[in-house]
């Protein structure tokens, strides 16, 4: 569930210039679920808006203060009563001697907290028991949260600064209100997004941050992930082009992993007998060390540190030979690695199935198959190139009369580079797969930097 609203001063603008809030609401709503679905992220089950559910809101701060949690001033405002609850606020370290809010002097403890606020002049408002006025800022999550979820969450979410005072008032006044001992099971702080060698955190009023947009301008949806994965929830992530870059490779390394072991299991990549014991016992270990590290509190750097391993094992049986060896091919163990990771993926929201290569595939129809034929085609006269002379020369080897054709062979590779197309010639095989063909620094594309030579 998301609540969305804004801020006061938006509120009181839009009040003074006869503009309506909702209006002005709608547009940064619009505008947030627009960013939400570029970044890949499921929609919520629904959309509740403070300005739309005031009535439970006073609904809910009256039964607060019917079971003697909460009292009123005679400013028209309500307070929750910290000393009703006892040694039980300070669920949160931030908590402990705080002060508390220091916006009245008819409160009776300089920790209570406003449930609802007397409006102001020129500020919107609404009616209730108490005079006209609007929510305090923590009765809105706690009043709309139960009416959707009752009276227990089981995770409760939010970035490290929210610890305290947000969650710790929600907290008291949802369990004041639900009379129960404990509203929230498990509370996930995150820490906040930094440019790379700034101690503030990425805000708008310091104007140091990366709109959604803008970042989307040079990465994707699937990197963005990733480059939160490679940090532990909890802690502040250093944005910068280094860690896009870690992000990036990571990606890379596990798609071209995956490309090459279905041309293994395909029969179009040839290797050395494969030691499929000893990757059945790393794809087991690596089940089980990524369950335990997401056990622990999330730890997603280590979780993707072990599919990571498991692929890097995977690689190192994957080394081309220019002939097949006869030996047994072990097709299974790889489908599974494949299963396994993908599924992991999945899990993060990183859908390899459904990732932009894939998409163009769907967009221009049959494209893989054409590739593939086209590959197949281009393989056969490499073959026949490659076929080195015993006699009629001075010594074995190419016959210079096929070198123009290993030199096409070359052309026809490096052009399809641009489109999109990446042959990788391996020994006297070769594999392919469909990329983006992104620039690099130096003006090359990525297949041109990982092309091998024919010869």
């Amino acid at each position: 569930m998301v609540i969305t609203d804004i801020d006061d001063k938006i509120i009181k603008r839009s009040w003074e210039e006869n503009i309506s809030p909702a209006a002005i609401a709608a547009m940064y709503e619009d505008e947030f679920k627009r960013d939400m679905l570029s970044l890949k992220v499921i929609p919520p089950a629904v959309y509740l808006r403070v300005t739309e559910n005031v009535h439970h809101i006073v609904a809910f701060i009256e039964r607060i203060i019917e079971n003697g949690h909460a009292y009123t001033t005679k400013e028209g405002d309500v307070y929750f009563d910290i000393q009703s609850i006892g040694d039980r606020y300070g669920k949160f370290l931030g908590a402990v001697n705080a002060q508390g809010e220091s916006d009245s002097a008819n409160k009776r403890d300089s920790r209570d907290f406003a449930l609802w606020k007397q409006s102001k002049p020129k500020e919107p408002y609404w009616e209730s028991p108490w005079g006209r006025g609007r929510p305090g800022w923590h009765i809105e999550c706690s009043a709309i949260a139960s009416l959707v979820f009752g009276s227990q969450l089981d995770i409760h979410s939010g970035g490290i600064d929210l610890a305290f005072p947000h969650h710790e008032n929600e907290v008291a006044q949802s369990e004041a209100y639900h009379q129960c001992g404990q509203w929230a099971n498990y509370f996930l702080h995150s820490g906040h997004l930094h440019l790379r060698g700034s101690a503030e955190k990425m805000s708008k009023s310091l104007k140091n941050y990366v709109t959604i947009k803008d970042f989307l301008q040079s990465y994707s949806a699937n990197e963005f992930r990733m480059f939160c994965l490679l940090s532990n929830y909890r802690s502040a992530i250093n944005y910068s082009e280094s860690s896009m870059s870690e992000a990036q490779t990571s990606l890379r390394t596990i798609s071209t992993f995956i490309h090459d072991a279905q041309a293994y299991m395909k029969g179009h990549l040839q290797c050395s007998p494969v030691q499929e014991a000893f990757l059945w016992e790393r794809l087991a270990e690596t089940k089980s060390s990524v369950a335990k590290a997401l056990a622990e509190d999330f730890n997603t750097p280590h979780a993707i540190s072990a599919v990571m391993n498991l692929v890097y094992h995977a690689n190192c049986q994957l080394q081309p030979v220019s002939k097949s060896s006869g030996a047994p091919r072990s097709p299974a163990v790889f489908a599974a690695m494949i299963s396994y990771i993908r599924g992991v993926l999945d899990v993060f929201g990183i859908d390899q199935l459904h990732s932009e290569e894939a998409d163009a595939v769907s967009h221009y129809g049959r494209l893989e198959g054409v590739v593939e034929q086209l590959a197949r085609f281009r393989s056969e006269v490499r073959a026949f190139a490659l076929t080195r002379s015993t006699t009629g020369s001075p010594k074995p080897g190419i016959h210079p009369e096929r070198i123009p054709l290993l030199k096409a062979c070359d052309t026809l590779r490096n052009d399809l580079a641009p489109l999109g197309v990446l042959i990788k010639d391996r020994g006297a095989t070769s594999t392919w797969e469909i990329t983006q063909g992104k620039q690099s620094e130096k003006g090359q594309t990525v297949q041109e930097k990982d092309k091998e030579t024919s010869r």
